[in-house]
């Protein structure tokens, strides 16, 4: 690590201790060639991850697109933003342990549903709603349909 004051490349760790919820090591060093005192931080380099749309492009995965995505269907529901920012969490750990560099927009749509069948049903069918386009009341009704029988037999099992 270079000095910012002499450009010296020999500095020693004074004290290291962790950061941003142990994903980052904050370090405090001295410059051996002027003895001044900077901070650098250490940070696990992540792998980007390209999520492929429906129609074949492709962009960043980006947490906080499906953060905006769960907050417009929990509107005016009694779910706790923790949970929300849990469920984010939860799958943003499951796409990069997946250790893919691609993803499709339909495997991440499925586990934001997935996600807030737990948390909420009405949230739950408003991103249902939107995701899956349904194109009448029959498909809207269909798929509440699998819900009730779902809960039904969860109720009798």
């Amino acid at each position: 690590m270079r000095c910012l004051y002499c450009n010296c490349t020999e500095s020693k760790v004074i004290d290291s201790r962790s950061a941003d919820d142990d994903r980052t090591i904050r370090r405090r060093r001295e410059c051996i060639g002027c003895g001044r005192r900077f901070t650098t931080y250490e940070t696990i380099e992540i792998a980007p991850i390209l999520v492929v749309k429906s129609d074949g492009t492709r962009q960043a995965f980006d947490k906080d697109k499906i953060k905006r995505g769960i907050i417009k269907a929990c509107e005016k529901r009694p779910v706790a933003v923790d949970k929300i920012d849990a469920l984010v969490d939860d799958i943003a750990k499951r796409l990069y342990n997946s250790m893919e560099q691609e993803v499709s927009s339909k495997q991440i749509g499925e586990m934001v549903m997935d996600g807030l069948k737990q948390l909420d049903e009405v949230a739950y069918v408003r991103y249902a709603s939107v995701y899956r386009s349904f194109k009448d009341i029959s498909s809207f009704m269909a798929e509440l349909q699998r819900m009730m029988e779902r809960k039904e037999s969860e109720n009798n099992g």
